[in-house]
């Protein structure tokens, strides 16, 4: 098992401690402990679905039996009225996890479809459409997961994997020219510098510092194509900041490299699905 399944596999976990807790009281109270049951997952509306091997690795952990056959892959779109899953197993494990197992489905594929509908505004551009590190504290991996399931890519998956320089480092260093100097100084992996520029000035000062990549931030349309016409792609850019449906594809015009759209994690519409018990066998 590799750190990034040790991470998931104890998301999962706490995830489900945190709603089970000691038992199920209403479940184990009304439900036989030998009654087997059959489930149905329906997307209730449109969307991307994401998540059902999150799903599967839910109820394997509470029990190795449990069967659940995807009826469409991680990634596909549907129509409203759509049955996307099956599950077979312990009629308590269903019915105990089965609020997990909805937080996640329907959170993933939110942001999932949100993602996919950035990259078809987007579609035909040179433009690549990024997450963010604006995360559910604790769901990180699973949010970016969504991402890539829907068509976006990962920016950074947190502090330690990438430099980023942005105005509160500037200033803390006493300048961006000094911050890009320190950061020479010290990163032995020579790793490029991503500089965070607020105006074409700046953006030239980090293009002659030897940025590695220039994010736009906040910048006008305008401002966004004289920086294009300015770096000459030397260099990759990335436009961040007040990016909406409505304008991503003016932006991805300009001829950036790179959108970057925190709405993605921060605050997508949970797509809903609802989980619906088929059968019993007693």
């Amino acid at each position: 098992m590799t750190a990034e399944d040790e991470k998931l596999v104890n998301i999962l976990r706490t995830s489900l401690q945190e709603d089970i807790g000691d038992g199920d009281i209403t479940t184990n109270w009304t439900v036989d402990a030998n009654i087997s049951l059959t489930g149905r997952f329906v997307c209730k509306e449109p969307g991307i679905v994401a998540g059902l091997d999150i799903a599967r690795q839910i109820y394997l952990l509470l029990d190795e039996r449990t069967l659940l056959t995807p009826l469409i892959p991680d990634g596909a779109r549907v129509d409203g009225g759509t049955c996307i899953a099956r599950v077979r197993g312990s009629g308590r494990i269903l019915l105990s996890a089965e609020r997990v197992v909805l937080n996640f489905l329907q959170r993933m594929s939110g942001i999932a479809t949100l993602t996919r509908a950035y990259v078809d505004e987007v579609r035909g551009t040179n433009a690549s459409i990024l997450d963010t590190r604006k995360t559910v504290p604790g769901l990180r991996i699973v949010d970016k997961l969504a991402v890539v399931i829907g068509g976006g890519r990962n920016h950074r998956f947190g502090l330690y994997d990438a430099v980023l320089i942005k105005e509160n480092h500037i200033a803390a260093a006493g300048g961006l020219e000094k911050a890009i100097e320190r950061v020479r100084q010290c990163d032995e992996k020579n790793r490029p510098i991503c500089v965070e520029a607020k105006n074409l000035d700046e953006v030239r000062r980090a293009l002659t510092a030897g940025a590695g990549y220039i994010l736009l931030d906040n910048m006008t349309v305008s401002e966004i194509r004289s920086a294009v016409e300015l770096v000459g792609g030397r260099v990759p850019l990335e436009a961040s900041g007040s990016i909406s449906l409505a304008n991503v594809r003016t932006v991805a015009e300009t001829g950036v490299d790179y959108i970057s759209v925190g709405a993605l994690t921060h605050s997508p519409k949970a797509l809903d699905i609802s989980f619906l018990i088929e059968s019993s066998n007693g």
